[in-house]
């Protein structure tokens, strides 16, 4: 069936994704690249703790098809760079609504703050496909 997340999280672990290294990450974070196979891939550091919210797991799951379960120095994750973002800013805010809200519903809030022009669409439109 492939590794859960709790699996994944540990990996991360074993390949030094929560340890300090000289001129490294600091303790806590963990590099991920975001971009779709065949796109240029911009990398992020962020909190580790990131990884157990429902949102990111599924983001990570949607991945698995185009990047397998490899660890190479970053977590791979197959979205647009502005919708990453977009993923980050909501998880980092104060609203509690995150907390309870559906990938596919993310999506659609980030496709609307686009105002309808269709400016985000071509990042992730094959991912917001699987979920509808």
């Amino acid at each position: 069936m492939g590794i859960g997340m709790t699996s994944l999280a540990k990996k991360l672990v074993a390949c030094g994704g929560g340890r300090s290294f000289p001129g490294g990450l600091p303790e806590g974070r963990i590099w991920v690249c975001v971009g779709t196979e065949g796109a240029a891939a911009q990398r992020f550091q962020l909190e580790a703790d990131f990884l157990n919210h429902p949102l990111f797991e599924d983001l990570l799951r949607l991945s698995v098809p185009e990047f397998g379960y490899a660890y190479e120095g970053a977590l791979r994750v197959a979205c647009g760079i502005d919708f990453f973002l977009y993923l980050l800013q909501r998880l980092s805010s104060s609203d509690p609504s995150v907390h309870y809200m559906e990938l596919q519903d993310l999506m659609a809030s980030f496709y609307d703050s686009a105002g309808g022009s269709g400016q985000h669409r071509p990042s992730c439109h094959h991912h917001r496909r699987r979920f509808l």
